[in-house]
């Protein structure tokens, strides 16, 4: 797939929710023989932001191999904090595959708003081969699905009986959040092997709503088990005037992995 002389840097994955794109780049990140790196759209950009750009390029330049989870075409200036550190990479010679989270109802042919990406990244996106990934999601979940609330009490039983379980309110939760930077959400997560979370409510604020769907999406990564208590269910946090809103696809992949995680 990654073969010299090949006028592409990279592979674009581009397809719906729950097709198995998350473990197709997996899959390539394992067979790739050389120095290599995994991680979402957001924890590039969040390390851009950490470490300053020309830092970024200088460490990510040390790998022959990028793969970008979940790229992201929804917010203009990280896009292009993106489009410009893919530029200075592939100037060394690195490869890259990224998966899109481009919602079904988008522009272009298919998934993929082809116009809109090679727009939005400054005319990177012909670099890519695109293929499109169909399918069913496999986790069955939709907007519409709900996980269960559990009263406190079961709550306490179902945490209480599992070793390195641990338990939060939601409120708590996002204030913590709010203190850590999105980089640091994977280490938090490092010791929990089960996660309660009692005082679930409809999450209004898009602010502490978007740090929880990057939790959730570590979250998922590691497939740690998830169950809440609360006024909603841990799959109707977010409110329907967010999941029609302009982050439409980061919520409703949430409400997705929520669900899975929901059953585990």
């Amino acid at each position: 797939m990654f073969t010299r002389g090949e006028s592409a840097p990279g592979v674009y994955l581009d397809g719906g929710f729950g097709v198995g794109k998350t473990h197709l780049l997996a899959s390539i990140w394992h067979q790739f023989k050389g120095k290599k790196a995994f991680g979402t759209f957001l924890e590039y950009t969040s390390i851009v932001g950490f470490l300053g750009f020309q830092e970024a390029v200088r460490r990510l330049g040390e790998f022959s191999l990028l793969c970008i989870d979940e790229f992201e075409l929804d917010d203009p200036g990280d896009t292009m904090i993106l489009s410009r550190l893919l530029k200075e990479l592939s100037a060394k010679g690195l490869k890259f595959a990224a998966t899109s989270n481009t919602p079904p109802n988008a522009l272009g042919e298919g998934r993929f708003a082809a116009e809109d990406f090679a727009r939005e990244i400054a005319g990177l996106g012909e670099r890519f081969q695109v293929l499109q990934i169909d399918g069913e999601d496999y986790r069955h979940r939709d907007p519409d699905s709900h996980a269960p609330v559990l009263s406190v009490e079961d709550l306490n039983a179902w945490i209480g009986s599992r070793q390195g379980g641990f338990l939060d309110d939601f409120d708590e939760l996002l204030a913590h959040l709010a203190t850590l930077h999105p980089t640091k959400y994977r280490k938090l997560l490092a010791p929990v092997k089960f996660l309660a979370i009692q005082g679930i409510y409809e999450l209004h604020d898009q602010v502490p709503a978007l740090r929880f769907v990057v939790f959730v999406d570590r979250l998922y990564e590691l497939q740690i088990p998830v169950r809440g208590a609360g006024s909603v269910a841990i799959t109707e946090v977010f409110s329907s005037s967010m999941i029609q809103g302009a982050y439409r696809k980061k919520y409703l992949r949430a409400v997705s992995r929520l669900g899975a995680l929901s059953e585990l």
